[in-house]
């Protein structure tokens, strides 16, 4: 029998829930259809009404919990549900741990049925305080008749969510946040609506320096000059003598992405510095830096672990953004190398190895199969080559380089176990998993990153 005769919108239906997804959400199975349900946990059974209906499964939304968990928990967050930007609140810690692991090994199977059963996936390595740990905070700001809010939309809709306190962002981001926008309100100074740009407050972006304590504070506006502009800055140099750079940036487009190109110092510094590891950066208003430092500590020394260096071995650091990795990797390595497509990231690249006298670092703009296959023609060809690739994994055109080229180790970095599997389907056929390692980079939510060693088959 189709589908579409069994599944309609609205129809509601018993389940039992047999896993978690890889976005957090429960799935069951209803007369063999595959129904998506968020916020329902393994071994639960609910009663659920359906949302949608598509081709090959169905979402629904949970009425009754008839059977919970021993895993359920209530979520701190009193907007946990209508904001969407954890998914995993609703379970205690070590079983969100256990859940991310769980998610390796069914990409794994999916893609690798053969050779899932033999991986060795490790446990999910978590924090010792799963809270508070998100560095930066970027928070849209509208108005309320007179009232100032800035936070997150809710999930699906234009709804926006006056955020006063985020149980994963780090303590200062929030305090920061909650004063500029009380500021904004006392100076009325117009906040943008999302559809004109007559108002001039879009967006207030915080950064902490988990190490340092230092803060940036960053105020999003649609153009340069606006009245009371002098009294605001005044205002924000007193909040608190931690903000150390208090920057505006400029972006007057209809558009949802969060900076324009125009960025102005406007008190203090124009970065704040940080530390990762024994390692230390000056990050401007809009540097990538990791987002949960803590966890990038271990997720770098699982690469150094699985990369493991002599001193004699020379490093590809593909995909390498401003170099983060192959510093952690280079005091170890006689030869560093990295490449990435963007430009700015190359410059900083550069810039950073050279701040801590690294000189055995090369970098390069472009595709790290095009520089794998140039290097090989002059007769370089790594030992090592560790990548971190975004969401989408790695592009066919550089597996097909490295499966010429051969390196003997190859470290894989993901922050998707479903492109990791499908990568690692092609990979294996010259290389052996030696293991896969989840890190927890982002608690309570459903991400899962980890750290993959693949060695050369003899």
């Amino acid at each position: 029998m189709a589908q579409e005769t069994i599944m309609e919108v609205g129809k509601r239906i018993p389940l039992n829930i047999k896993k978690l997804g890889i976005n957090g959400e429960g799935i069951g199975y209803y007369k063999r259809n595959i129904v998506f349900i968020p916020g329902a946990l393994v071994g639960e059974e609910v009663y659920a009404e359906i949302t949608k209906v598509s081709r090959n499964f169905s979402e629904a939304k949970v009425l009754k919990v008839q059977k919970k968990s021993k895993h359920r928990v209530t979520p701190p967050c009193p907007v946990y549900e209508a904001c969407g930007g954890c998914q995993l609140q609703h379970m205690t810690y070590d079983s969100q741990l256990v859940a991310k692991r769980h998610v390796v090994l069914q990409a794994l199977q999916k893609y690798v049925p053969n050779q899932a059963k033999k991986i060795n996936v490790k446990s999910t390595i978590g924090m010792d305080d799963p809270w508070h740990y998100r560095n930066k905070s970027q928070f849209q700001v509208r108005k309320s008749g007179k009232h100032v809010m800035a936070g997150l939309f809710a999930e699906n809709s234009h709804k926006l969510l006056d955020l006063n306190d985020c149980p994963v962002q780090h303590e200062m981001t929030t305090f920061v946040t909650n004063k500029t926008k009380k500021i904004i309100e006392a100076l009325n100074i117009p906040v943008y609506d999302g559809r004109s740009t007559k108002g001039i407050i879009r967006t207030i972006v915080v950064r902490v320096g988990v190490r340092t304590g230092e803060v940036q504070l960053v105020i999003v506006t649609t153009r340069k000059n606006f009245p009371q502009k002098e009294e605001l800055i005044e205002k924000l140099q007193h909040i608190d003598e931690r903000v150390v750079s208090i920057v505006q940036n400029i972006n007057s487009e209809d558009t949802s992405l969060i900076f324009g190109d125009v960025t102005r110092v406007l008190a203090g510094k124009e970065t704040i510095h940080e530390e990762l590891g024994e390692f230390a950066f000056d990050l401007s208003a809009r540097a990538f830096f990791q987002l949960n430092p803590t966890q990038t500590v271990h997720l770098y020394n699982q690469i150094k672990k699985a990369a493991a260096l002599t001193g004699s071995e020379k490093v590809v650091d593909a995909y390498c953004g401003v170099g983060t990795i192959g510093l952690w990797l280079a005091k170890d390595a006689s030869e560093i190398r990295g490449m990435d497509v963007i430009p700015d990231s190359i410059d900083n690249a550069k810039q950073n190895a050279e701040n801590h006298g690294i000189q055995h670092a090369i970098y390069k703009t472009g595709t790290a199969e095009d520089w794998l296959a140039r290097w090989q023609k002059e007769g370089f060809v790594p030992d090592v080559l560790t990548v971190d690739p975004p969401r989408t994994g790695l592009a066919p055109s550089f597996i097909d380089a490295v499966l010429k080229i051969k390196p003997k180790r190859f470290v894989y970095t993901s922050c998707n176990p479903s492109t990791l599997a499908k990568d690692l389907a092609q990979l294996t056929k010259i290389y052996h998993i030696e293991y896969i390692q989840p890190v927890d980079m982002f608690p309570q939510t459903a991400h899962v990153e980890s750290v993959t060693l693949l060695t050369l088959r003899k």
